[in-house]
């Protein structure tokens, strides 16, 4: 199986490709709450609760001296605060690699003169149809920032290696931030040692 190939099956279906066996429960101005009427590689058809998503795309944004981007934002549903990567929703018409780059600049005020993939990540599969895109940004400067009215956030900048700690301690537990941060660490070391100084 090649890239191409792998990377299509590992993102789901879209609201036409779900088939007519989608009714849909309630459509807000992110999700599509439904019902789908799947066939399962057994051959048994089941009804499943399936909450459609257009997925999303995050930035792990380092500097020259190792310290990455992270978000303290308020999250309703989470109950408080989280330590995140800037990320948010690809919009109509606009690549995960777009979204990355918007989000850096509105959430983080940063542009990036580099940008590697971290591939991709489902954050519940079960129920949740979102995928989400990981992107290494370095070669930073900074712009205006754009926080929007529903959004709390503070910029922080940490070590790599001490963001990494809070992963291993459970103070970071956004699914995409840990991720991103381990998949950036492990490109760093691998693919370009001599890039930064990561302690």
């Amino acid at each position: 199986m090649d890239t191409t190939e792998s990377q299509a099956l590992a993102i789901p279906p879209t609201d036409a490709e779900a088939g007519k066996g989608r009714r849909s429960v309630f459509r807000g101005k992110v999700v599509d709450v439904g019902l789908e009427r799947v066939r399962l590689p057994t051959g048994r058809e089941v009804e499943l609760e399936v909450i459609r998503h257009p997925g999303g795309a995050a930035a792990v944004a380092i500097d020259d001296h190792g310290r990455v981007c992270l978000l303290r934002q308020y999250r309703h549903v989470a109950g408080g605060w989280l330590w995140e990567l800037p990320a948010g929703k690809i919009d109509p018409g606009e690549s995960p690699a777009s979204t990355a780059e918007r989000e850096l600049a509105e959430e983080a005020g940063l542009v990036a003169a580099s940008w590697d993939s971290l591939g991709h990540l489902h954050s519940s599969p079960g129920v949740f149809a979102e995928v989400i895109h990981l992107y290494l940004a370095r070669g930073l400067s900074e712009v205006d920032l754009g926080h929007e009215a529903d959004e709390v956030i503070e910029v922080h900048w940490l070590p790599l290696t001490d963001a990494l700690a809070c992963c291993g301690d459970g103070a970071i537990t956004d699914a995409k931030t840990l991720v991103g941060l381990y998949r950036a660490d492990a490109l760093l070391r691998i693919g370009a040692p001599d890039a930064l100084d990561l302690g």
